[in-house]
């Protein structure tokens, strides 16, 4: 089944436990088509008219729910994307990110795993940030990215 169906983005959605209500199919199907992570400002940018308030609490309930990551890769905007997870209560799709100082974007590093680190005793994981940063293959080779 392609992801931006709505009937993918549907089951999506319940198998996180969560209404699919118009706005939140529109974000869900925002951040599925853009195949890279997006700022709040850009998911406002694309949804326009659409309310920022119920914009951002439907990012954090799908951020609660595991349905999305919040990334943040040094350029002062929370960046998010969709959680291919396959367990709604745990993240098993974590992965590194890559930033580039040029065009800005962060692209995800699906191929990658990120290395396991062995904390102390009494130490407890709650959120693992990765992001690796320099210049990507487009900008690199000169070719012009819009950010």
């Amino acid at each position: 089944m392609q992801r931006n169906t709505e009937q993918y983005l549907v089951e999506l959605l319940q198998t996180r436990n969560i209404k699919p209500t118009a706005m939140r199919l529109l974000v869900l199907k925002c951040l599925v088509e853009a195949g890279e992570t997006l700022t709040l400002r850009q998911i406002e940018d694309i949804l326009y008219p659409a309310d920022r308030s119920t914009i951002f609490r439907t990012l954090s309930l799908f951020e609660q729910q595991h349905l999305l990551h919040s990334i943040n890769d040094g350029s002062g905007s929370a960046r998010y994307e969709v959680c291919h997870s396959h367990h709604h209560s745990n993240d098993d799709d974590r992965h590194p990110h890559f930033r580039c100082l040029r065009c800005g974007r962060t692209i995800c590093l699906f191929e990658q795993r990120i290395p396991k680190v062995d904390l102390p005793e009494g130490y407890q994981v709650q959120q693992v940030n990765y992001v690796i940063t320099g210049i990507c293959p487009e900008c690199s080779t000169g070719a012009t990215y819009m950010a």
